[in-house]
């Protein structure tokens, strides 16, 4: 298995509580972010999310399709969301949400692992391109959710 640890920084000029809505609603992440294939909701959660069991397709701009199941452990509003991930991706992965300067900034952690057995046979020398891929899967999503919600997107 290779392990990867990845840290992405969103900022808009945006609301915090419509920045968080819309991340927090994975339901939806096909409609505004590139690569997303409808969710499939296995559990719906409580009424914050909490329990929620849901499973990705994502496709990048490399030719391969990752599908995992993500689990939500803990949902304190506006300000963090955490999970967990199984299948072809595991990992754990936080969400925080802030505001600074009237920006609404979203900072995600995930640090996860591979069991494609292509990806973990490639990644002694393909790691570099894997990593430079979910970054560029990452700005489709900060990209595409301001593009949704009508903002700007700050690089």
């Amino acid at each position: 298995m290779a392990d990867y640890k990845f840290l992405t920084v969103w900022k808009f000029d945006a609301p915090l509580e419509m920045v968080y809505n819309t991340v927090h609603n994975a339901d939806n992440y096909h409609v505004w972010w590139r690569g997303q294939s409808p969710v499939e909701t296995i559990t719906p959660g409580n009424a914050l999310g909490v329990g929620a069991v849901k499973r990705f397709r994502t496709r990048s701009i490399l030719p391969y399709t990752l599908t995992y199941t993500g689990t939500v452990h803990e949902v304190i509003p506006l300000k963090r969301v955490v999970g967990t991930t199984v299948g072809q991706l595991e990992g754990r992965g936080t969400w925080l949400f802030g505001e600074e300067n009237g920006q609404a900034i979203i900072k995600y952690s995930w640090v996860v692992r591979t069991n494609s057995r292509l990806m973990n046979f490639l990644a002694p020398v393909f790691k570099p391109i894997f990593e430079w891929n979910h970054d560029v899967v990452m700005r489709w999503g900060g990209r595409g959710l301001a593009n949704y919600i009508g903002c700007r997107f700050i690089e």
